[in-house]
C-alpha cells in the first residue's frame, strides 16, 4: 500500500507509549565511533559506513554478537547519559510522551563498569527528559538468558540498593535454548520485592514460551510473541487476559522473523482482539525508531485510523503507569484522534 499523508499525519500527533526499548540498541555507529574514541577502544569496524554495512543479520544471534561489541565504547556515566538522552530526544520527534528502557547490566559489569555507573546514567538522562520534554520514563532491569539463572540472582542482588531507581524486570537475549522456566526463582524474588515483570518470549522461541512466561514467570507483557498463534488456544487466553504483546515490526523484518512487513501477523492479532503494540526494539540498528515503526506497519498491513488509534491505547493501557496517568493519556489520544474529524 502506499504512504497516506493524512494516516502519516495522525501518527505522529499521537500521544506514544514505547515499552520494548533496549537503551543499548539505540546506540548509533556515530556515538559509537565518539566514544570508542574518547575511551581509547579499538573497534573491528573502520568506519560508521562499515559498521552500518554489518547490519546484514540473519537471525537473533548474528545482531547480538554485534550488539555486545558494541556496548563495549560504553564506560562512564556521561557515556549512560549521552546514549539515553539521544534517544529521548529521538523519542519527543515521534510524540512518544512516556518510555519504559530496557538496559542490560551483565553486559556492563563484566566488563567492570558498575551498576551504579550504569544507572546512574540513564536516571540523569531520564530526569532531564522529564524536564525538557515533559517525558515519564521508567527503567526494567533484564537479564540475559544466555547467562546461568545464578548469575541473574547475583545481579538482582547487585540492584538491591538501586530498587527505587527500578520499575521491573525483564528477560531477554537469545531465546533457543533458553526457556523462561530457566530463571523461576529469580523472577520470584523480583516479584517479591515489588518489581513488576516482562519477559521476552515468542519471537524465535515457541508459543510454548509465552505460556511458561506467564504461568511460571508471572509476567505482565510479553515481548514479541509474535508466535502465539502457533497456539490457537494461547491466543484465546492473550485475548480474554488482556495479556499486552509488545511486538517490534521493523525488528521482526530485519531479523528475518518475517520475510516481509506485508506478511507479519500484527494486524490478523489485533483484529483479533489481541493487546498488541508498536515499539522499536533496538532502533540503531533495526532501521527506524518509534515512528518509523508505525508508518511502516501501517503502509504494510493498510491499518485504519481507527487501529492505529486502538494501538495507542494499548500501550498505554500496558504501562506500568499509574491509574490516574493512563486515564488522562488515553484522554489525549482520543482528543488527538478527534481532530479531523471535528
Amino acid at each position: 500500500m502506499p504512504n497516506d499523508p493524512a494516516r502519516d499525519r495522525l501518527i505522529q500527533r499521537l500521544p506514544k507509549v514505547e515499552l520494548h526499548l533496549h537503551i543499548e540498541g539505540t546506540l548509533e555507529p556515530e556515538m559509537m565511533f565518539s566514544l570508542a574514541a574518547k575511551h581509547g577502544v579499538k573497534l573491528p569496524y573502520a568506519s560508521v559506513e562499515a559498521v552500518r554495512a554489518a547490519y546484514a543479520f540473519h537471525d537473533l544471534q548474528s545482531f547480538l554478537d554485534l550488539y555486545y561489541a558494541g556496548c563495549d565504547v560504553l564506560r562512564d556515566r556521561r557515556d549512560f547519559y549521552a546514549l539515553a538522552m539521544a534517544y529521548f530526544t529521538r523519542a519527543h520527534a515521534d510524540n512518544v510522551v512516556h518510555a519504559e528502557l530496557f538496559f542490560d547490566p551483565q553486559t556492563h559489569t563484566v566488563r567492570g563498569v558498575s551498576m551504579e555507573v550504569v544507572i546512574a546514567g540513564l536516571r540523569d538522562a531520564m530526569d532531564d527528559a522529564h524536564r525538557r520534554y515533559g517525558m515519564t520514563s521508567d527503567l526494567i532491569l533484564c537479564f540475559l538468558r544466555h547467562l546461568p539463572e545464578e548469575d541473574a540472582l547475583a545481579t538482582l542482588d547487585a540492584a538491591l540498593p538501586f530498587l527505587s531507581d527500578l520499575t521491573g524486570v525483564g528477560l531477554d537475549s537469545g531465546e533457543r535454548g533458553n526457556p523462561p522456566a530457566k530463571f523461576a526463582r529469580v523472577f520470584a524474588k523480583a516479584r517479591a520485592l515489588g518489581l513488576r515483570a516482562v519477559a521476552h518470549a515468542g519471537e524465535e522461541g515457541p508459543a510454548a514460551y509465552i505460556t511458561e512466561a506467564l504461568d511460571v514467570l508471572g509476567v505482565e507483557r510479553i515481548d514479541h510473541g509474535v508466535r502465539c498463534d502457533e497456539d490457537p488456544a494461547l491466543v484465546e487466553r492473550l485475548v480474554r487476559d488482556r495479556i499486552p504483546l509488545t511486538v517490534c515490526p521493523l525488528s521482526n523484518l530485519k531479523l528475518c522473523v518475517v520475510k516481509d512487513l506485508s506478511q507479519h501477523n500484527f494486524a490478523k492479532l489485533l483484529r483479533r482482539g489481541v493487546a498488541v503494540t508498536i515499539n522499536s526494539d533496538d532502533p540503531a540498528y533495526f532501521g527506524g525508531y518509534i515512528g518509523e515503526n508505525y508508518r511502516a506497519t501501517a503502509t504494510a498491513l493498510d491499518l485504519t485510523d481507527a487501529e492505529l488509534v486502538t494501538v495507542a491505547e494499548n500501550a498505554a493501557r500496558a504501562s506500568f503507569l499509574p491509574a490516574r496517568a493512563i486515564t488522562g493519556l488515553l484522554t489525549k489520544i482520543r482528543t488527538e484522534a478527534r481532530r479531523d474529524q471535528d
